[in-house]
């Protein structure tokens, strides 16, 4: 039987997925929180179908030895091949595409709506498919934006050389008319503010990791997996692939907390 004390996993390519963490626990403050990035072998965007399942495969396998009763998959080219991974897991898992999308078109007035990512979660088209079963008069514009991720992982949040990019990014799906945008990769909420500033506010900005943290709420009570507090502050893990230092300024700057340590594993080891 999973126990309801036990804790939420999340994984991601890399670095990206804090901001999903960030919002879980911002919505449910008493869930513990086990999170794993993958920085030795990001980013997935550029990967093959088949090399991300495999590593998503090797993630839950891990995540499962931490006894999860539930696992957040932050990172949306992970995400867009979910279903096929689904079976690696015994319990509940849920993505960042389905919430963002759902919201998008509950969002769009004009029904034109713009989706930004990485290379490997457009070509995917999963945003197209999900919006499309959700309305199929809804538009869907997409825009691959490789530069955005080593941008923010920099930390030049706020550079205007971030902004002139996000600008070129930008200017096609303006064009569009669109006034829903998908930020379609865990990385961009970092960037709301410029977004939000080059954009206007007549678009609607769609954050799927607050999405998905309102959706990971419904999850635990539909299942009754909700934490029973206990007067206790969570106590959350961070594991990494790769260069846990790195990882563990990057984290503390996102979190807006001393994370403390990041433990490095050999994810290979879990196939």
């Amino acid at each position: 039987m999973i126990s309801r004390q036990a804790p939420v996993g999340v994984f991601d390519s890399g670095l990206g997925g804090l901001t999903v963490a960030r919002e879980i626990m911002r919505q449910l403050p008493g869930e513990r929180i086990v999170y794993f990035g993958d920085t030795a072998r990001v980013p997935y965007g550029s990967k093959s179908r088949q090399t991300v399942l495999r590593y998503s495969r090797q993630i839950v396998n891990f995540l499962k030895t931490r006894e999860v009763k539930a696992i957040v998959v932050a990172c949306n080219t992970a995400s867009a091949v979910l279903e096929d991974f689904r079976d690696a897991a015994d319990v509940p898992m849920i993505g960042v595409v389905k919430p963002g999308a759902f919201t998008a078109v509950h969002s769009t007035s004009n029904k034109k709506v713009g989706v930004i990512g990485t290379e490997g979660l457009v070509n995917s088209g999963v945003y197209i498919d999900y919006i499309r079963e959700l309305d199929p008069e809804v538009e869907v514009f997409q825009k691959a934006c490789p530069l955005l991720v080593p941008l923010v992982e920099e930390g030049w949040w706020h550079d205007d050389i971030t902004s002139e990019v996000v600008q070129r990014y930008i200017n096609g799906l303006k064009d569009q008319g669109i006034d829903t945008l998908i930020m379609g990769c865990t990385h961009y909420p970092l960037l709301r503010s410029t977004f939000r500033s080059l954009l206007g506010e007549e678009v609607t900005l769609i954050n799927p990791a607050y999405e998905t943290s309102r959706e990971l709420m419904r999850l635990l009570e539909s299942h009754n997996l909700s934490r029973i507090p206990d007067n206790l502050p969570p106590k959350h893990e961070f594991y990494v692939s790769d260069d846990p230092e790195r990882f563990v300024d990057f984290a503390s700057s996102v979190l807006k907390f001393d994370i403390g340590d990041a433990e490095k594993i050999l994810i290979e080891n879990y196939d």
